[in-house]
């Protein structure tokens, strides 16, 4: 059983020091790449909903070689809370 994909977002976080879209969707494609709603623009939609909801915080921005928009952001110590207590430690990445 997988977790649903923004629980799987906010669970990738938990012990990274900060990350952006793209290196949390390479960490999940094994359990996620096939569905058809695995693509970068939801995925910064799940970011910018944990954002709003105080689970993770914007901490820098940059533009890769490419000139594309690169957003890193950091899970909140309520993000670590809501983790601890909602998620099955089965379920944490290590």
């Amino acid at each position: 059983m997988l977790l649903p994909s923004r629980t799987a977002v906010l669970n990738q976080m938990y012990d990274q020091k900060e990350t952006d879209v793209v290196q949390i969707m390479e960490k999940l494609e094994p359990q996620y790449g096939s569905e058809k709603q695995f693509n970068e623009k939801l995925y910064l939609e799940h970011m910018m909903a944990l954002e709003a909801n105080g689970l993770v915080e914007l901490t820098t921005y940059d533009l890769d070689d490419n000139d594309k928009l690169v957003i890193y952001y950091k899970i909140t110590s309520d993000g670590i809370a809501t983790v601890d207590k909602y998620i099955d430690k089965k379920y944490r990445l290590v």
